[in-house]
């Protein structure tokens, strides 16, 4: 069995007061490390839609310059929302490995659980909740902008 996929295989897991507490501290920690993604990740899908809006009114202005290129912070604005999207992607699929590696067989007894399976990533954390609800958001900013025609 590969090394990476067994733990057991790497090193030794002992069942210590210790050790459980040090489990707990790395379940927070990849829960910390999904909120800072998802905090950057509004930052990013807001920040482009608020762009897109801005310019946008800019424009309907009177006394207003026409934009040289009138496109282009609707083009800022996508990338901005695409890329706030793919990092909640990205962060996710890293937390929900993260977790299956912590609820691995080898560190079961350390969980504080008994041969118990590992429950869908949803029920883990409500922040997966928000996760999801940002993902819809996004995407619906994403396709408003997108199909908008200015």
């Amino acid at each position: 069995m590969n090394t990476i996929e067994d733990p057991a295989a790497r090193f030794e897991v002992r069942v210590t007061s210790d050790s459980h507490f040090a489990w707990i501290r790395t379940r927070m920690a990849l829960e910390r490390t999904l909120m800072a993604w998802v905090r950057t990740s509004v930052a990013l899908i807001g920040f482009g839609f608020t762009i897109v809006q801005f310019f946008q009114r800019l424009q309907g202005m009177e006394g207003v310059a026409p934009a040289v290129r009138p496109q282009a912070p609707r083009t800022l604005g996508l990338a901005l929302i695409g890329t706030g999207i793919l990092a909640l992607l990205i962060s996710a699929w890293q937390y929900r490995s993260g977790v299956k590696y912590l609820w691995s067989s080898a560190f079961g007894p350390i969980a504080g659980l008994h041969a118990r399976p590992m429950e869908p990533v949803i029920s883990q954390t409500p922040l997966m909740a928000v996760v999801l609800a940002l993902l819809l958001i996004g995407l619906f900013a994403f396709l408003a902008v997108l199909l908008r025609m200015a």
